[in-house]
């Protein structure tokens, strides 16, 4: 019986639901949570547009969330560190997260709460546990990790997003792979 058809006394089908549903070409061979290893996609990084007022094609250079977290992560890789990177905007929504292969389970949520905590206070989280000795009770704040590795994205001064990475031996590697993706996002 196709969805949505009706039968005397039950409420209609529902149509299923997806999973998840994912639309970032950047992430195209990626582990995304929820989804597995998704399909190369043919598009790569850069979307080509025709303007139409001269018919010329010109190649969009504007890099997206997902290259800035393609970036953190392979600069990890290249290390052989084993790492998670999310992004947050600047409300500290969760954008994207990425886990790594072998990646640790606690890697995940720590990255978004370095990122989410570097966006928060317009500081990388390093700086941020410096500024611990003279206001202890910021770490009590929910949500916030105060380690080496997540670093604000500011445009104008402005916070506008956050990137944090955890996993790796040390909150400076963290912080430098987080670094990696911010310079994509930046140029």
């Amino acid at each position: 019986m196709p969805f949505g058809t009706a039968v005397p006394g039950q409420a209609p089908a529902a149509a299923p639901r997806a999973e998840a549903t994912v639309r970032r070409p950047a992430l195209a061979g990626r582990r995304v949570r929820g989804v597995g290893r998704l399909p190369p996609h043919p598009a790569g990084r850069a979307a080509v547009t025709a303007d139409t007022a001269d018919r010329n094609l010109q190649q969009s250079t504007h890099l997206t969330v997902d290259a800035a977290t393609r970036a953190a992560l392979d600069s990890a890789e290249k290390d052989n560190q084993r790492v998670s990177v999310a992004v947050v905007d600047r409300n500290g929504n969760t954008l994207v997260t990425l886990r790594g292969n072998g990646a640790g389970p606690q890697s995940y949520p720590s990255a978004e709460e370095k990122a989410f905590t570097a966006v928060s206070w317009n500081a990388p989280t390093s700086e941020l546990v410096k500024r611990l000795e003279q206001n202890p009770t910021s770490k009590d704040i929910p949500g916030t990790l105060f380690l080496a590795g997540g670093v604000p994205v500011s445009a104008k001064g402005a916070p506008v997003a956050g990137i944090g990475v955890a996993g790796a031996p040390s909150g400076d590697l963290d912080e430098k792979y987080a670094e990696a993706g911010v310079a994509a996002l930046v140029g």
